[in-house]
């Protein structure tokens, strides 16, 4: 039986419990994800010294990215907005038996809808390896090896869709930990493909490739039993699919979740559009926007993703309850937070940008040339960090109201912008100009949204707001100015990297520290707020 006090949640908390209880969800998730980000920054450093930004690397990428995509786009995006609004319905009903068969059915229903998603792929691999990347075509070896990574890749989406559906389960049952950290096991999968796997194979990166295959067989495997500990085991209920049995939940998150394909995942449309032009660059510039992209998804991942992860069951049962003040107070806070934190950590990566690369990355074949490129890239990509987040948090609010039609319209202006800004900038500057595009693109999107919400839910922006953005701005400015000097004064380009380390950390550290002094100075009650719940929890 399901724990009745997990499945019949109390009414929404006022609003200092609310900013508590998602403060303690984002911390749990950020710290988790903090350890997945650090363990891919480990993996990265391996893939870089082994396999650099040749044509083997540009190969796995692209392999890599397009289960990658869909997992983002259907598993992690679309399919989560649209179960967890659903599945909170549900349990706030308060039937147990009901709850549980919901889930099944869905678990039921995704897995065959995979299952021949997978075997198609297989199937017409050759035709999508040529719609992901046509530039290949020309290079007929980079061509066929892409074909044959992706056909073991390809399978990925079958498990990580099926554990986004676990975590969607236990996320709404405010358990965030396992899902968050759950990622770490792909990054451990892949270092073991490059280190254990690559060497002993006639075709190193195949390596890769089966290790993202392991990974996804892992993943899920540690999540289900949890599921099992909840009341609720991922089970077939083959009846829910007949059409006299057919479950009601299948079918409502189906309306949800086929529009908000577009509108919950147009940041990763962008980056599929960036992989297809960039296939016509020179060789290496699919690398360099991978990795310049891994930075940035780092405070993204940290911030940005976990607290969008954290806030939709949050806005879910608030209009679940019908509390839309307690709605909008939610958003507002959460607004402000993805400011606070991103808008230096911007500065960080824009000003740090190719002693960062150095430190993490020069060493094999990642020489100094490849870290110029990518500085590039991430001097582009780094400028729509904070658009990246809004959109993780703004988004949300739309899949809670069960809202997808406004969603849509905005991804599709956003997209259009994105290829025709991708067409203008990517001549006079390259791959950084299709890194450019998908960051003004993201900043349009960001605006639409909040415009939207005002009508939606008559959600505007009040004062804190304004003076939030105008404090962070000038403790940014005092941080960025130590950034600065300090990068001319102390930065090495010929160290070692064990001394780029030594030299970068103080950096960085005394950096956040002047950042954090000077909102003190200024009176920010956000950061205090931060500080007060950081020692509660310790």
């Amino acid at each position: 039986m399901l724990p009745e006090s997990a499945v019949m949640p109390p009414a929404p908390p006022p609003p200092a419990q609310s900013r508590r209880r998602l403060m303690r969800a984002m911390g749990t998730i950020s710290l988790c994800t903090l350890l997945s980000r650090i363990m891919g920054f480990v993996r990265d450093m391996v893939l870089a010294h082994s396999f650099g930004a040749g044509m083997g690397a540009d190969a796995f990428f692209v392999a890599f990215k397009l289960p990658n995509f869909l997992r983002r786009l259907f598993a992690e995006g679309a399919f989560n907005t649209a179960f967890i609004p659903v599945f909170s319905d549900y349990m706030a009903k308060g039937d147990l038996e009901s709850t549980r068969e919901a889930a099944q059915a869905v678990f039921t229903a995704l897995t065959t809808i995979l299952l021949l998603v997978v075997a198609l792929g297989q199937l017409f691999m050759p035709f999508v390896v040529y719609i992901a990347a046509p530039g290949f075509i020309d290079q007929p070896e980079k061509f066929q090896l892409t074909i044959e990574l992706t056909r073991v890749t390809f399978p990925y989406i079958l498990f990580i869709s099926l554990v986004a559906l676990s975590s969607g389960i236990l996320n709404s049952f405010q358990q965030f930990a396992l899902p968050a950290v759950n990622t770490v096991l792909l990054n451990l999968s892949l270092i073991f493909g490059a280190l254990v796997l690559a060497p002993h194979l006639e075709e190193p990166t195949m390596g890769l490739a089966i290790g993202v295959f392991l990974g996804g067989v892992v993943q899920l495997a540690t999540l289900l039993p949890a599921l099992k500990r909840i009341g609720i085991p991922l089970r077939f209920r083959w009846h829910t699919l007949s059409r006299t049995g057919r479950h009601p939940a299948i079918k409502r998150i189906l309306i949800l979740m086929g529009p908000s394909v577009l509108g919950v995942s147009v940041a990763q449309i962008n980056l599929l559009v960036d992989l297809f032009i960039a296939s016509w660059l020179p060789a290496g510039s699919i690398s360099y926007l991978y990795y310049a992209d891994r930075l940035v998804e780092f405070p993204l991942g940290v911030i940005g993703i976990a607290l969008g992860t954290a806030i939709l069951p949050s806005f879910s049962a608030r209009v679940a309850h019908n509390d839309l003040d307690g709605l909008r107070h939610d958003l507002d806070f959460a607004l402000r937070l993805v400011l606070l934190i991103n808008i230096p950590a911007t500065a960080g990566l824009v000003v740090l940008r190719e002693p960062i690369l150095a430190m993490l990355f020069e060493r094999g074949a990642f020489n100094a040339e490849t870290t110029q490129l990518t500085a590039q890239a991430l001097l582009a990509y780094g400028l729509g960090l904070s658009a990246f987040s809004a959109i993780k948090v703004a988004a949300p609010v739309f899949y809670a109201l069960k809202d997808t039609r406004t969603p849509v319209r905005v991804a599709i202006i956003c997209m259009l912008s994105n290829i025709i800004l991708n067409l203008l900038l990517m001549g006079p500057l390259k791959h950084a100009g299709l890194a450019l595009a998908t960051s003004l693109s993201a900043f349009l999107n960001a605006g639409l949204l909040f415009y939207h919400l005002r009508g939606k839910m008559n959600y505007r922006p009040g004062r804190p707001l304004f003076v939030l953005l105008t404090k962070t701005a000038i403790a940014t400015g005092v941080m960025s100015l130590f950034l600065v000097w300090s990068r001319e004064t102390f930065w090495q380009t010929t160290a070692t990297t064990g001394k780029m380390v030594m030299i970068l950390l103080p950096i960085l550290l005394v950096g956040v520290l002047l950042f954090v002094c000077a909102t003190w100075v200024l009176g920010m009650d956000e950061p205090r707020a931060l500080v007060r719940h950081l020692r509660r929890s310790r």
